[in-house]
């Protein structure tokens, strides 16, 4: 008579126990991927950013762009827009598109003429300072790169 063979509970259990210590150990490093892959996108978006914003001062006398339109379309010496390329309109796009902030999802750039610091706004994307050049994203004061350096002290 032939007895069919089979895994025991406690065989299972073990199996399941290694599975679970696995688990643990494993887990939180992609938890803090989507972290480190934030900040790491955010750095990108504000390096471009801040790079296109000297570009446009270089070829406008030193001004900075005052509306998200300059940025996005094409200008004429004096900042003024226009949606096609022609031999007036001849600077930009320095940006095809505002990114979204991987923070908060939202592309939105809040453009001020004064000293100002932006609060932790986690509804907002973006916030510009156009007489100064400054550019910052909205981001809680805890937001870390990978380096340890705050988000917003870049």
């Amino acid at each position: 008579m032939s007895r069919k063979r089979g895994f025991t509970l406690v065989e299972l259990l073990i199996v399941v126990i290694i599975l679970g210590i696995l688990a643990s150990v494993v887990i939180p490093q992609f938890s803090t991927a989507s972290s480190d892959a934030n900040s790491s996108a955010v750095m990108a978006d504000l390096q471009t950013f801040r790079s296109q914003l000297q570009l446009y001062a270089a070829q406008h006398g030193g001004a900075y762009p005052t509306s998200t339109a300059q940025l996005t379309g094409y200008t004429d010496a004096t900042g003024a827009t226009n949606a096609t390329f022609t031999t007036t309109f001849m600077y930009g796009p320095y940006l095809l598109a505002i990114p979204s902030n991987p923070y908060t999802g939202v592309n939105t750039v809040t453009i001020v003429t004064t000293a100002w610091a932006a609060p932790i706004v986690m509804t907002h994307g973006w916030w510009y300072n156009s007489d100064t050049g400054q550019f910052q994203c909205y981001v809680p004061d805890t937001v870390l790169t990978t380096n340890g350096t705050q988000v917003n002290a870049l």
